[in-house]
């Protein structure tokens, strides 16, 4: 599934970039309408996971299958992504990387 290759490297090209914290909220064509990110999270990054985002959700309708949220929880990160007619508001939450 893409969703789970989301955050992995992509070779010694990638250079590290800090989890973000926000939101952001897209159109039904995929479009940002707005944001709460760091300007220095990739915009390459968000499109990645608002396009798969969108079309799990696009999936799931063309299964039948009633989605409504998709939570993918990491070790570092937790994504929840809510469906709003067509489009998506998805929050990125990173994770406490030391002893709970």
């Amino acid at each position: 599934m893409g969703i789970l290759n989301l955050l992995t490297r992509r070779g010694p090209q990638s250079a590290l970039v800090r989890l973000p914290h926000g939101s952001f909220t897209l159109d039904p064509g995929g479009r940002i309408v707005a944001s709460t990110l760091p300007r220095s999270f990739p915009a390459a990054q968000v499109r990645q996971i608002g396009e798969l985002v969108l079309s799990t959700f696009q999936l799931a309708r063309e299964a039948r299958i009633p989605l409504t949220e998709l939570i993918a929880d990491y070790a570092a990160l937790k994504l929840t992504a809510r469906e709003l007619r067509g489009g998506a508001i998805i929050f990125l939450a990173p994770r406490s990387m030391g002893p709970k």
